[in-house]
């Protein structure tokens, strides 16, 4: 049945039209079910007035740059990589989530970020877009990656701020001042960091004491070029979610033992945003 006949229906009710009744599904059931079958939608076509053809396209399961081996793992995500190819703020539920967690930490107030595994550059390009021109140009961006073709094009991109490469389980050896505003989006998930004290090392050696926190937990993965909702740890071959959300738990109880205020947001990522309770 065509969705556009009505809007007043839940999924699964029924309408006669014509003395012949027909099953109502929403546009939105179609696509979820598809993304549970790991099918993309391709654009509905209209058969009769009372119906459309859809037409679900199985995803290719090999086409994913978590299953690439790589020989030189500082380029895992490099600019040669399917990983770099990806835009993840064209993707609305991250978009939307990130763009939340700035307002979250009133950016245009914060002048000292620090960003691990900031790539291309995107979760920048999102705090340009926000603020004026001036506030940006003011900002002291840090930018940290292992990759080095990735750091360049980043700082091509913003070639006023600083990247360094460098394995952030080295961070001290940068010797950085303490940032107001500490982003990190899926790099703290690495097998090669040991989260909970690299977390509690960051908040207290890297954080000025006004500072805030955008930590961005992956909950999904990306087969033949879609986001596709839902983690898949080791050994499992489903969603199993346990371990994002024990990681974010971790981070929501710490915080707020060190008297911040703790939001959770997001779906394909879920944001923790931390900041300090304001002083009356």
């Amino acid at each position: 049945m065509n969705p556009n006949i009505s809007s007043s229906l839940f999924s699964g009710e029924t309408i006669k039209i014509k003395n012949k009744t027909y099953l109502y599904r929403g546009l939105k059931a179609w696509i979820n079910l598809a993304e549970l079958l790991h099918c993309r939608v391709l654009i509905p076509t209209e058969v009769s007035k009372e119906t459309i053809l859809l037409t679900f396209e199985k995803l290719n399961q090999t086409d994913s740059f978590h299953k690439v081996a790589v020989q030189n793992r500082e380029e895992k995500y490099g600019v040669e990589s399917k990983f770099f190819s990806i835009n993840k703020n064209e993707e609305p539920t991250f978009l939307l989530a990130y763009h939340k967690a700035l307002e979250s930490v009133k950016i245009e107030s914060r002048k000292n970020i620090l960003n691990l595994g900031i790539n291309k550059g995107d979760e920048f390009e999102l705090i340009r877009e926000m603020v004026d021109r001036d506030v940006f140009e003011s900002m002291n961006l840090i930018g940290i990656d292992h990759s080095k073709s990735a750091l360049e094009f980043a700082h091509s991109r913003f070639p006023n701020k600083l990247f360094y490469k460098q394995d952030i389980n080295r961070l001290n050896e940068l010797k950085l001042d303490k940032s107001n505003l500490i982003i990190t989006i899926g790099t703290l998930q690495s097998p090669t960091i040991n989260y909970k004290p690299f977390l509690m090392s960051l908040v207290q050696n890297y954080l000025t004491d006004d500072g805030a926190l955008i930590l961005g937990f992956p909950n999904s993965r990306w087969i033949d070029h879609e986001l596709i909702y839902g983690a898949i740890p080791p050994n499992y071959p489903y969603s199993e979610i346990s371990l994002v959300f024990n990681d974010v738990i971790f981070a929501k109880k710490y915080l707020q033992q060190k008297k911040f205020r703790v939001t959770i947001t997001g779906r394909e990522y879920i944001f923790l945003t931390a900041t300090k309770f304001q002083k009356r």
